[in-house]
């Protein structure tokens, strides 16, 4: 894999600090991402997105969903069993994780919920109205009508 200098954006541009951290994050994996746990990432309206993670084995007090530098980070810990359990085939992988989702600008997560092995974070994008399209009212006035004079 190539990487890309981004010592000519730290230079020319002031501000774009996490941009270009993330570009450079995004573009030096180099396969090495873990794919532990499996998720989804969907768009379920103009300004709404949904995370999906499989948690199976997992409880809801397992699991934990913080917001902290611009990012939602994803934590499960299973307490240890105190059953003596003696296992055949386990397939099912509860071992610790974190994942961590770096959110735009904007977003914000609306809600956590843990439904048949899946835990759904919500998220939705508001625009301040700063940001917001306004539409400018075009006033209709009719130029004035230049009086002559007699000399």
């Amino acid at each position: 894999m190539r990487n890309i200098d981004m010592t000519p954006l730290y230079r020319a541009t002031v501000g774009f600090d996490r941009i270009a951290d993330m570009m450079d994050r995004a573009l030096s994996a180099d396969g090495s991402q873990p794919t532990y746990p499996p998720y989804n990432i969907e768009k379920t309206g103009e300004n709404a997105y949904r995370i999906s993670i499989a948690v199976a084995g997992f409880a809801p007090d397992d699991l934990s969903v913080e917001v902290k530098e611009g990012a939602v980070v994803i934590a499960a810990k299973k307490a240890a069993e105190t059953e003596n359990r003696a296992y055949l085939h386990r397939g099912i992988a509860t071992r610790a994780f974190e994942r961590k989702f770096t959110l735009a600008d904007h977003v914000r997560v609306e809600g956590a919920s843990h439904v048949d092995g899946m835990l759904h974070i919500d998220l939705v994008r508001e625009i301040p109205e700063a940001l917001k399209p306004r539409r400018i009212a075009i006033e209709n006035t009719a130029p004035k009508a230049v009086e002559k004079l007699d000399a």
